[in-house]
């Protein structure tokens, strides 16, 4: 484990409580405190009020409480009860689409760790690294997640999940360019609560999950979180004693105590822990390369059940856990001081043995690659945040604090041999215990900001026209060691050492927002803002040479609206940015010079990132519509139009053992962006007396993406997913009294695609080992029973 330097948490921790603790008797006496603020959805959480009209939808994405229709920003929303309808227990199950902007995926080796892309913006290239990030920043309750590895973990009372258009550089800071992505979780009630939940379901899944609130006590209120859910493999691995592929087990606990001594203040501490046990997806081969295939691997060009032969393969385990304090004090009416101090730690191991469909055959020799990788990671934040509200001038001020170690080493070696004819196979004789290391690293980034951003209500045209303007200064500072590539101590120029990382960036991140309220229901905005993902160094290189940020600056125009005695909303976006020094992955031959200073070359290649010098684009429109048609029925639909080019780029790193340069420029595709995506919805609830009639069906389509940048080889296109359209279901009797003391209960049956519809979202293509890809999951179903107290 990492170790955490307490000298610099307890400084940052013990300035932001010590300003708050001291400025607490000034203002106790306050005899009008600032209310406390507004819950972030409807009370009763569902989609339409008691006269039919459209729940008011509000977020967060200004630092403060705001109505999502008068907030410009596009956003879009997940409620609890949307969560629960979709059957996400994970932000994982959001692949299929509910957000057609918002795309996620597993990292097919693991499948804890997440791929996340906004608008097309987000991740090109391997982002599980040590000293490179993510453009689409994850926040739970405020406090950012700073690493792909662990956001598959299971979700636990989810009160909403805001999604955030990018850039968001301004008030959410680095790797924000694709936007944002705020999870936040129910709070203590301070009343008497419970509500348990049990569920099975198709491919051995089961569910149980528990949320306890306990009654208020000398001004603290408790909850208690669990919950369990695990599934068997989707594909059967016929190797016995060893685990299947694409299953997982997942259980996790979070307690929060919320502390309010008197109106204005409040300080609320929060620890979570969480377990994640997962294998990976199973990769087929559909069509041949121009190597010989063995008998044994026949092509699988459907969605299997089984796989074509048996290998080693175990769980990969993923361990969080992390602690929050949020310190909250209303200096005067309309002005909030507020602190959000968070440590986290990560333990995430890799076993990814699930390529063995797509590799060649020769007689008597080794295959079936095992990838194993382990990563450790340890985080503190400190932000502080002065929020205010006057009748003409809202603002919100703070400064951040950011440090994080990472380190990471992996290791690969076959594991079965061939027979003589390719009809069989046999485990190779192996020790995880002997085998060298492929590579190894390990990096302390730190991040400083500080950022303001005010909105003016100017005294003319009736008080409809807001002017915002804002900017955030942001230093990140990266330090660290690459130890080993490719089985190595590094050699450069004949000089055989580690090579270090000692890099720093700077930059400003502006914000410019004109908004103008058409009517009391139709609000139309324009802004320009930036954002960037933060520079780095590749573990897979051999200089390990710094790369800069990659920025985006987007102009954005939007309208939203509501009309029909708000039983209809449509919101609407169109954008446009520069897209600039992008991070491309090269392949690079990795050189070495021996004693007599000739070169050298082994039979593997390095990977180098560089930053594209031309410009990009990216552009694309939204729409969002709601509508309430009757009492009990409401009707959703959202679509995305994505466009993102990147410019042919050189390769400027050299090929062969001559260090030829290779002039001709390669093409780049944007990944996890499908030019079409759309998500509709159909919700339904019946009071049938003592209890409710509930149905939910969802379709969700893309047009398909490419999963890989660059083409496999000269004059060779890089192929495309298949388009998905994917459905799900749920249906339920909702509300049933089981007593006098108000229990109820709630049974349901839910479905996730439905239709049991099959397309390979992810293809790579070999030319020696010929179309290879992973399918969607097949239709998994089950039954969920809940119990309120």
């Amino acid at each position: 484990m990492i170790s955490f330097n307490l000298r610099f948490a307890g400084r940052l921790f013990a300035s932001s409580a010590l300003a708050l603790l001291l400025a607490t008797p000034a203002f106790a006496a306050d005899p009008d405190p600032a209310p406390e603020p507004a819950k972030t959805t409807a009370p009763d959480d569902q989609k339409t009020n008691a006269d039919g009209s459209l729940n008011e939808v509000i977020v967060t994405a200004q630092k403060r409480p705001e109505s999502l229709q008068k907030t410009p920003i596009a956003i879009s929303v997940l409620s609890a009860e949307d969560l629960q309808n979709r059957h996400v227990q994970s932000l994982v199950d959001l692949q299929d689409g509910a957000i057609p902007s918002l795309r996620v995926a597993p990292f097919y080796s693991r499948n804890s760790a997440l791929i996340m892309n906004i608008r097309g913006i987000g991740v090109l290239a391997d982002s599980n690294q040590p000293a490179r990030d993510q453009g689409v920043g994850v926040y739970i309750d405020g406090v950012y997640l700073g690493r792909a590895q662990g956001l598959g973990t299971a979700l636990y009372d989810i009160e909403s999940i805001e999604v955030l258009k990018g850039p968001q550089g301004t008030l959410f800071g680095r790797n924000t360019e694709g936007g944002a992505v705020s999870i936040v979780t129910r709070k203590p009630t301070g009343e008497f609560g419970l509500t348990a939940t049990a569920g099975i379901g198709n491919f051995g899944s089961h569910k149980a999950e528990a949320h306890l609130n306990l009654p208020e006590w000398h001004n603290f209120s408790v909850k208690l979180d669990g919950i369990v859910t695990k599934r068997d493999g989707l594909v059967i691995n016929p190797l016995p004693g060893q685990a299947d592929f694409n299953g997982f087990d997942r259980h996790g606990a979070h307690v929060e105590v919320l502390w309010k001594p008197q109106d204005g203040v409040s300080a609320d501490y929060a620890f979570d822990t969480s377990y994640d046990a997962s294998t990976p997806l199973y990769l087929q081969a559909i069509t041949n390369g121009t190597l010989t295939r063995a008998p044994a691997l026949p092509l699988q060009p459907n969605r299997v059940r089984r796989a074509s032969i048996g290998v080693p393969q175990q769980e990969s385990i993923g361990k969080t856990h992390g602690h929050r304090l949020t310190l909250g004090l209303d200096l005067a009416p309309g002005l909030q001081l507020k602190s959000i101090t968070a440590y986290r730690e990560l333990d995430q191991s890799q076993y990814d043995n699930g390529g063995q469909n797509s590799t060649t055959y020769k007689p008597n020799t080794s295959f079936s690659r095992y990838s194993l990788a382990g990563f450790a990671q340890n985080q503190f934040s400190q932000e502080i945040q002065l929020i205010g509200d006057t009748p003409r001038l809202k603002y919100v001020a703070g400064a951040m604090a950011y440090r994080e170690h990472s380190s990471d080493n992996a290791q690969a070696f076959n594991t079965m041999v061939w027979n003589a004819d390719g009809t069989a196979a046999t485990v190779a004789n192996y020790n995880i215990a002997t085998v060298p290391f492929d590579r190894a690293s390990r990096i302390t980034t730190r991040s400083i900001g500080a950022f303001g951003q005010a909105t003016w209500t100017p005294a003319i045209l009736g008080d409809r026209l807001h002017l915002t303007g804002g900017a955030r200064y942001t230093r990140d500072m990266k330090h660290g060691e690459l130890f080993i590539v490719n089985g190595k101590t590094p050699n450069v120029d004949g000089v055989v050492a580690p090579r270090t990382l000692d890099a720093a960036w700077s930059r400003v991140d502006p914000l410019l927002t004109l908004a103008y309220d058409v009517t009391s229901d139709v609000h139309v905005y324009g802004k320009w803002s930036e954002g960037y993902k933060s520079g780095g160094a590749n573990s897979r290189s051999l200089r390990y040479a710094p790369f800069n940020p990659e920025t985006l600056s987007m102009f954005e125009i939007g309208a939203k609206s509501e009309f029909l005695d708000h039983r209809v909303r449509l919101n609407l976006a169109a954008y446009t940015g520069a897209y600039k020094a992008i991070q491309i992955d090269f392949q690079a031959n990795y050189l070495q010079v021996d004693a007599q200073g000739n070169l050298l070359q082994t039979n593997r290649t390095t990977i180098e990132t560089a930053n594209a010098p031309g410009t990009g684009r990216a552009k694309g429109v939204e729409a969002e519509l709601t509508v309430a048609p009757m009492a009990g029925l409401t009707l959703t639909a959202s679509y995305a139009y994505n466009d993102v080019t990147i410019p042919a780029t050189v390769n400027p790193f050299p090929q062969g053992a001559t260090g030829q340069i290779v002039t001709t420029p390669i093409k780049i595709y944007p990944v996890y962006t499908p030019a079409h995506a759309a998500s509709g919805a159909v919700d339904y609830e019946r009071p049938m007396g003592d209890y409710s009639l509930v149905a939910h069906l969802d379709a969700n389509y893309d047009s398909g993406f490419y999963a890989n940048y660059n083409d496999p080889a000269p004059g060779v296109a890089q192929p495309k997913g298949d388009p998905g359209f994917v459905v799900n279901g749920r249906i339920g009797i909702t509300d049933i009294a089981l007593n006098d003391t108000g229990a109820r209960l709630s049974v349901s049956a839910w479905s996730r695609n439905l239709l049991n519809e099959q397309h390979m979202f992810y293809k790579g293509l070999n030319t020696l080992t010929g179309l290879s890809g992973f399918f969607n999951e097949p239709r998994t179903y089950g039954l969920e029973a809940t119990v309120k107290f």
